[in-house]
C-alpha cells in the first residue's frame, strides 16, 4: 500500500493518491476508502482495479489537515495502509487507523510555487502568439 501525494500550486489542496497493492488485495474483489474525508462512509469511496492487480484512488483532499483512513476488503475485512504517514489509536476499537497527512513540507511549497511560475511563463507564451 503506499500513499502519493501532489499539491496544488497555491498549496491549499493535496491530491492523494491511495494505493494498495496487488499483494495486500490479497485476491480482494473490491477495495473501498473510508475514512475522515467521507464520513466513514464504506460505499463511498471505491478504489479502481488495474490490470496488474493493484487498487487506487485519487482524492482532492483540503491541505493543512491531517485525515484517518482505513480500507475494506471485499466489504468485510478491515485493512490499514502498510505505508501510511502514522498510525493512532481507533476509538471505537482495540486496533489503529491510518493517518495521510496532508501539510506540506519546505520542498512541497517550493514545488508549488515552481508550478505557478511555469504556468504564469506559459501563459505569457501563449499571449505573444
Amino acid at each position: 500500500m503506499a500513499l502519493k501525494k501532489v499539491y496544488s500550486a497555491d498549496a491549499t489542496k493535496c491530491k492523494v493518491t491511495f494505493i494498495v497493492e496487488k499483494e495486500a488485495a490479497q485476491d480482494a474483489a473490491t477495495v473501498s476508502l473510508a475514512g475522515d474525508f467521507n464520513s466513514w462512509s464504506s460505499t463511498e469511496t471505491h478504489l479502481k482495479k488495474s490490470k496488474d492487480g493493484s487498487f487506487s484512488v485519487t482524492l482532492e483532499l483540503d491541505a493543512g489537515k491531517e485525515y484517518q483512513y482505513r480500507y475494506l476488503m471485499d466489504g468485510k475485512r478491515w485493512e490499514n495502509d502498510w505505508k501510511a504517514d502514522k498510525y493512532i489509536p481507533a476509538p471505537f476499537s482495540n486496533t489503529d487507523n491510518s493517518v495521510v497527512i496532508c501539510i506540506p513540507s519546505e520542498t512541497d511549497l517550493k514545488a508549488a510555487a515552481k508550478k505557478t511560475a511555469s504556468k504564469k511563463i506559459t501563459k505569457k507564451s501563449a499571449a505573444k502568439k
